[in-house]
């Protein structure tokens, strides 16, 4: 597997055949947004990968459409080139293109094409914020990806969420090669202490629950509204503070890594 780390949540993972985006953001640094009941936030970073240079992408990985921070407008433009778009079912319903399915956490599909192996593409439950706070943070879901005939999920992509009862539950039951670990924990001076997204100790736990193989923490940086700094979750996320045979990867935003996954 190769990842290449665009920037925020934007991942670019080329697997078995297939190259798969995350939560396309590509709009220049400089812009403050909207997020809802007086909520936002200024992207202070730009991508390290333009668009036009992502090249053809089969599948996107959307955990939500409607906070830029998970996409944004020249994200937005790349939606339509995609193979399939894979994300929550309000947001198929705003999208409404056909190239997009909507997903439950907990409901699954797959994806197939000529020459590679089927991907089988497992919707996990995110919750983006506190208790309660589905009505005003909107639904999200995050993405276990599986390669046909294997029973180890290659990549899990948590999405926007704070750990709780279901994504424990959904850690334990996942075999996990490779994480994409959306942290940052999210703030907004309007809600206080409230968060919105994991820290790094909160993430620590989760990691506890599911003891992946590699982590690829990313969604930490670029943007006003991370209330957590990069050098508190390397300190939290250090190896010896991690399950056994569990390794972090921070990447280099804009080159591509090579992550070895683990046979059947």
């Amino acid at each position: 597997m190769s990842v290449t780390h665009v920037g925020g949540p934007t991942v670019l993972i080329e697997l078995a055949g297939w190259r798969i985006l995350t939560d396309p953001t590509f709009d220049p640094p400089g812009r403050t947004y909207e997020f809802g009941l007086g909520t936002r936030s200024t992207k202070t970073t730009g991508p390290a990968v333009a668009p036009d240079e992502v090249g053809p992408v089969d599948l996107i990985l959307l955990s939500h459409d409607h906070h830029a921070d998970n996409l944004d407008d020249h994200g937005r433009s790349l939606l339509p080139s995609a193979g399939t778009v894979l994300t929550t079912v309000p947001g198929a319903r705003r999208l409404r293109a056909p190239n997009t399915r909507g997903l439950r956490p907990g409901q699954a599909t797959t994806a197939s094409a000529v020459g590679r192996p089927d991907l089988h593409v497992l919707a996990t439950p995110c919750r983006h914020g506190p208790p309660l706070s589905r009505p005003v943070a909107g639904t999200v879901i995050g993405f276990a990806v599986s390669l046909a005939g294997s029973p180890r999920t290659a990549v899990w992509m948590t999405g926007d969420t704070v750990l709780h009862r279901p994504l424990r539950r959904a850690a334990r039951h996942l075999d996990v090669d490779v994480l994409l670990l959306h942290l940052g924990a999210v703030r907004f001076p309007l809600t206080g202490p409230l968060r919105y997204s994991m820290n790094s100790t909160d993430a620590a736990g989760l990691l506890a629950a599911t003891r992946p193989r590699v982590v690829v923490p990313v969604h930490y940086e670029g943007w006003s509204h991370f209330s957590e700094a990069e050098e508190r979750a390397r300190e939290n996320l250090h190896a010896d503070r991690l399950p056994a045979g569990t390794t972090v990867t921070w990447l280099e935003r804009g080159r591509a890594a090579a992550l070895a996954l683990h046979g059947p």
